[in-house]
């Protein structure tokens, strides 16, 4: 069992099955790359907030060994789904029913976050209950902050915002939503790519989309649609 009361925890999918949705541009390879920077973005957001440990769960070497230099603690992944991921995190983090013992899961693809917009999300709530960023795409959850982890179980996928909502009003604790759109904001789409472009913020996922010239790529792909 860590140490840790305060657990930030980022599970990545293994970088060979990453983002399959931007195959139209960019390669497996590429996607590979992206995949890993974007993590590394949010690695920095979480890395920032010093009273909280930071997790690394992966099947993949090449994330887990990013995260081991960075300073994170790594963990093998064992199941097939980020739900099991989740649940995996679960036993190895503090238990016990004190709303000291809190843990966070903050999604690996989301290049726009911030370390205030973490801050403020980890800050927000009661002392005991859930903290929840829904995904703008599709009600999924981006971030789940459950104080202690055990309060509610964990959903995650499509509308899984919504259901987290739901467990906590039927386990009778209270729910805040964090509404911020550097948490609200996935990238999965090759639409995506041109937010990341547009917003000229200096990340490690937009200098990636210039470097592979994903710009002139998506203007090729609209001029030939």
């Amino acid at each position: 069992m860590l140490p840790a009361m305060r657990v930030l925890a980022v599970p990545v999918k293994s970088l060979e099955r990453a983002k399959s949705r931007l195959s139209p541009i960019l390669s497996p390879v590429e996607r590979a790359a992206l995949s890993l920077v974007m993590f590394e973005d949010v690695l920095d957001a979480c890395l920032a907030q010093a009273e909280w440990e930071t997790l690394v769960i992966s099947h993949d070497e090449a994330v887990l060994e990013v995260g081991v230099r960075r300073g994170a603690r790594p963990i093998v992944e064992k199941g097939r789904s980020l739900l099991d991921a989740v649940r995996q995190l679960e036993g190895d983090t503090p238990r016990g029913s004190s709303p000291s013992n809190q843990l966070a899961v903050v999604l690996a693809d989301l290049p726009l976050i911030t370390d205030q917009a973490l801050r403020t999300a980890l800050a927000a709530g009661p002392r005991k209950g859930v903290v929840a960023a829904p995904a703008a795409s599709d009600g999924g959850t981006n971030l789940l902050l459950r104080r202690p982890p055990s309060i509610i179980a964990p959903r995650f996928g499509r509308a899984s915002f919504a259901k987290h909502r739901w467990a906590a009003r039927r386990a009778r604790v209270p729910f805040e939503e964090v509404s911020l759109p550097e948490l609200a904001f996935d990238l999965d789409r090759p639409d995506d790519l041109n937010r990341v472009v547009a917003e000229g913020r200096a990340t490690r996922t937009r200098s990636a989309c210039l470097e592979m010239g994903v710009p002139e790529r998506l203007r090729t792909r609209a001029f030939n649609s």
